[in-house]
């Protein structure tokens, strides 16, 4: 019997949760956290790295398969 939950997961940027490039919704759904969550931790991110973590999301938006 073959079950679809060791199927491997994708990591890719969502179509349902996005606001801009659907990088953050995509991290979201990758472990299974609230988007908001997840979304508010890059905003932290980007003032700790002063603005570094925007070059980060940038190249995730570029790279990640939708």
């Amino acid at each position: 019997m073959t079950s679809d939950n060791n199927a491997p997961r994708t990591f890719a940027r969502s179509q349902t949760q996005r606001m801009l490039g659907g990088v953050c919704g995509g991290i979201a759904e990758y472990f299974g956290v609230d988007v908001n969550i997840v979304r508010a931790a890059a905003i932290v991110a980007t003032f700790v790295t002063g603005g570094t973590a925007i070059l980060l999301y940038l190249a995730l938006w570029m790279l990640l398969p939708e």
